[in-house]
């Protein structure tokens, strides 16, 4: 599913050209409030009570015309308070409800240019739907192909559609392949998708096949493929612009499907395990977002790619791996298999000295147990987390710092190789104790051997990445898109350092 064109205008509503105007209500002591302008508006304002309108968040009303408009009306719930947060919330509840259509208008109070540029990529995000192997007419399911946001006042509007589509369409190429089945979204036609979205970028790639990963030492990624039948990729994509001052890595874990491999989950655990590689289309979807907006701040993405299956060719319990930086692995859980690929990521990353690398990944089932559902952890070097966390926070996405303690390191420790990727039966901490296994393959920040220089920061995204839960804001059931914004809100703070 293609995003939606988005525009931004000054032009007045009496002007609107379109199939519905969205207008915000608030949520307040003395009753709800439309954020609209008076006049036009100032009947309808009247009415709230009498329609059952409160303001509440996510709170959408369809009306018939209102007098002095062509159009219909919807209104949207804000909330309480009127925020950036809140109005970004809003407008993608306003998309994401408004299928059906295929031009919509939105008329939200947006102070400054930050706000527009906000409130128009969560409308361009909220209006997003799955329907490739949908069958028949799905015409009161698409979601508008167009959207326009209405601003008053003197506000800068240059640029702005033009940012916010660049990360609306990440969002959507994210989606897109996390939904894709994984018996169509595999390694090699993830490697197949990533060059199709890259046509006509400034973006190039290097492709390490089985041969490649081979002798190129990789025995993370090649050990977690090895069950598989359709082999392991590591595809490494560089945006590279003449003018760059800062190098960002991103590193992505990118398990097509998550069987467990020979420590088989649960059936009930595997209906969604094709979201296992969406660390790895955030990597990509970061460096498209980057490349369309031509940032000065060169990014390389490095996507792990391997299906975990087992067969009589997958690894076992007892296996030792040798890593592509020469740590030897002894795995313990082949369901540890995220920490695996990235293991080799990170290293080869690492050893490129970029100025800040940062590896995104559903890694642990851990962390959504203490994070929940919506709140991503960040671990890392401190100088690299507090660069993302500022990112995330402009991004209005919940982000949250964990620590690192150094007594849990022991629990990898290893009586026949350099290190486990997990110990049996041990379950306090988990996601701090992947974070530990990543730590030893990035090298250290600031010092004179391979490592990156500024820093690095892992994001365990297993929870926030996918939805199973009921719609909020401009997310819908299924894959999120979460912490595209963030990267992207990094990436162009890097391009401005």
């Amino acid at each position: 599913m293609s995003a939606p064109a988005l525009r931004i205008t000054t032009d007045p509503l009496s002007d609107i050209d379109a199939d519905v105007l969205v207008l915000g209500v608030a949520r307040g002591d003395d009753g709800p409030t439309l954020l609209a302008p008076a006049g036009a508006f100032s009947e309808l304002q009247g009415m709230l009570g009498q329609l059952g309108v409160t303001g509440a968040a996510d709170e959408y009303r369809r009306l018939p015309a209102v007098d002095g408009l062509a159009v219909p009306v919807a209104l949207i719930g804000v909330g309480p308070e009127v925020r950036r947060d809140s109005l970004r919330r809003a407008a993608g509840a306003a998309a994401r409800q408004s299928a059906g259509i295929q031009r919509l208008a939105l008329f939200l109070p947006v102070d400054d240019a930050e706000q527009a540029e906000a409130v128009l990529e969560a409308a361009g995000s909220g209006a997003y739907a799955y329907l490739a192997y949908k069958t028949g007419s799905a015409d009161t399911k698409r979601p508008p192909e167009e959207i326009v946001l209405h601003v008053s006042g003197p506000l800068e509007i240059t640029g702005i559609a033009e940012r916010a589509t660049a990360t609306c369409e990440a969002m959507h190429a994210v989606r897109n392949l996390v939904n894709e089945p994984a018996s169509d979204l595999y390694p090699a036609t993830f490697v197949e998708r990533a060059r199709s979205l890259a046509r006509e970028l400034p973006i190039t790639f290097e492709e390490l096949d089985e041969t490649a990963l081979a002798d190129g030492g990789y025995g993370g990624i090649l050990g977690v493929g090895s069950g598989s039948a359709r082999p392991p990729r590591l595809l490494v994509a560089r945006y590279t612009p003449g003018n760059a001052r800062q190098h960002l890595a991103l590193v992505g874990k990118g398990i097509t499907f998550d069987s467990g491999g020979l420590s088989l989950k649960p059936p009930a655990s595997m209906p969604t395990m094709k979201y296992d590689m969406t660390g790895a289309a955030t990597a990509l979807a970061v460096l498209l977002a980057a490349a369309r907006q031509r940032l000065d701040v060169q990014i390389t993405a490095w996507l792990c790619l391997a299906e975990n299956m087992p067969s009589g060719t997958a690894i076992r319990p007892g296996d030792v791996l040798h890593m592509w930086n020469g740590t030897t692995v002894e795995v313990t859980n082949t369901d540890a298999e995220g920490r695996l690929v990235l293991a080799d990521g990170l290293a080869s990353a690492a050893a490129e000295r970029p100025d800040l690398l940062v590896d995104v990944a559903t890694l642990t089932g851990a962390a959504r147990v203490a994070m929940g559902d919506r709140t991503t952890a960040v671990m890392g070097d401190d100088e690299a987390v507090q660069a993302v966390l500022a990112a995330a926070s402009r991004a209005d996405e919940p982000m949250w710092p964990m620590p690192l303690p150094p007594e849990l390191r022991s629990v990898l420790d290893s009586d026949v190789a350099d290190i486990a990727n997990a110990k049996p039966g041990h379950t306090a901490g988990g996601m701090l104790v992947a974070g530990h296994f990543l730590r030893g393959f990035v090298g250290t920040a600031g010092g004179d051997g391979p490592g990156a220089r500024t820093g690095w920061a892992h994001l365990d995204i297993a929870g926030p990445a996918f939805n199973s839960g009921s719609p909020y804001g401009g997310v819908g059931r299924g894959p999120t898109g979460v912490a595209v914004r963030t990267l992207v809100a990094l990436a162009a703070e890097l391009a401005t350092a």
